[in-house]
């Protein structure tokens, strides 16, 4: 087992000669590496994909109609992945639920006992999913139940993450817990390979992209770590506390922070990009980005969603929904879909963030939306799991 400890950013040059190293050439994933991605009926990671995009390959019609409701019993913080034809949600009451996508139906329940406000992470036939008493659960997909369990010395609030070099090789889950540790742990066993200490707790989930981890945390920094052996490759202050995950597309990791920043990284230079910076009080960025190859959408804490533009970082436009945005959106077609903590789920046009539909659930959804198999599928504070569609 490695233990790493977080070392200052690394000069370029240094950057670029570790990278030669470690045989990670950017921003192509390496020969071999794969990571999971979104499809019209997978939605396997919170974020859809590896890379953390929030992007869809669906289109969504301009106006959707409810489908069916799951009732858990407690709030859903936790986001809702599917695949396979399965739903699977976690719930605050300690709950996994495992439903039949196309109509609701529970397939499985699995008690862990204490809360599970992390997304799951579906990967073919396991399911992996963190809970606040610091455990990493694999549950079987198609039963829930479990595998095995991983203790860590937190609770886990963000999605696990998965590795694997080519499609037949070994997988390795990655997870960030309160103790401030990432871990990388053999999905077949449970095993611990080696773990990633940084200087505070991680919140959100580990981008996956070529053989690089990429994720924030409380101490402020987006660190690139190399997921062969848990090397820093590099880390980047970017000023404030980072309370969700890093989407990494075309070369570059998007995230935002607490200090009202939204920022894009260069992954070989580990420079920062641009920044945008939110121009009212109070503005934190909790939520995740999503990042289309021209569109960057995140929603603040000031009740606007906004979208900036993917290579400059200028404004393009805000949406004013009212309460704050800590649902995590989703670029779906040309439409952007997201819920708000007045309790609403919205659907935008992308191009300039007109309202097309939005639908009252009257609780805050700070659940983030999965799209596959023609729904959309979110969770609310009021315990029930909606799934909209034509």
């Amino acid at each position: 087992m490695n233990r790493t400890e977080p070392r200052a950013t690394l000069p370029t040059a240094v950057l670029a000669a570790v990278l030669t190293a470690l045989a990670i050439t950017l921003p192509l994933p390496p020969a071999g590496a794969e990571t999971l991605r979104a499809t019209q009926d997978r939605w396997p990671t919170f974020r859809g994909d590896g890379g953390l995009s929030g992007v869809s390959p669906a289109s969504l019609p301009s106006r959707l109609t409810l489908r069916w409701r799951f009732k858990t019993g407690s709030p859903i913080k936790s986001s809702p992945v599917a695949g396979d034809g399965r739903v699977v949600v976690g719930s605050s009451s300690g709950e996994l639920f495992g439903l039949e996508l196309a109509t609701g139906k529970r397939l499985w329940k699995y008690s862990a006992g204490v809360a599970v406000e992390a997304p799951p992470l579906l990967d073919g036939a396991a399911v992996y999913v963190g809970t606040l008493g610091g455990s990493l659960l694999r549950l079987d997909a198609a039963t829930g139940k479990r595998r095995w369990e991983l203790k860590t010395g937190g609770q886990i609030m963000g999605s696990a993450n998965v590795f694997r070099q080519g499609a037949a090789g070994p997988a390795t889950v990655l997870v960030g817990s309160y103790d401030g540790t990432l871990y990388a742990v053999n999905a077949e066993n449970g095993r611990q390979l080696w773990e990633y200490r940084t200087e505070n707790f991680i919140n959100g989930a580990p981008a996956v992209v070529g053989n690089l981890a990429v994720f924030g945390g409380c101490d402020a920094l987006l660190h690139i770590v190399s997921v062969l052996d848990g090397r820093q490759v590099a880390a980047v202050e970017t000023g404030a506390y980072i309370p969700g995950s890093a989407a990494v597309a075309g070369g570059r990791a998007f995230v935002g922070n607490y200090g009202d920043r939204l920022l894009a990284v260069r992954l070989d230079t580990a420079k920062i990009v641009w920044e945008y910076r939110n121009d009212r009080a109070g503005g934190a960025f909790f939520s995740s980005p999503a990042v289309s190859s021209k569109e960057v959408v995140i929603g603040g804490r000031d009740g606007r969603l906004h979208c900036v533009d993917a290579s400059s970082g200028k404004l393009r436009w805000t949406y004013e929904a009212g309460g704050q945005i800590d649902s995590s959106p989703v670029i779906a077609g040309d439409a952007v879909l997201f819920g708000t903590g007045e309790g609403r789920l919205t659907l935008l046009a992308l191009a300039d963030g007109k309202e097309r539909w939005s639908y009252d659930i009257g609780e805050p959804v700070t659940s983030s939306p999965a799209v596959a198999g023609g729904l959309v599928i979110v969770g609310c504070d009021d315990g029930v799991l909606y799934a909209f569609g034509e």
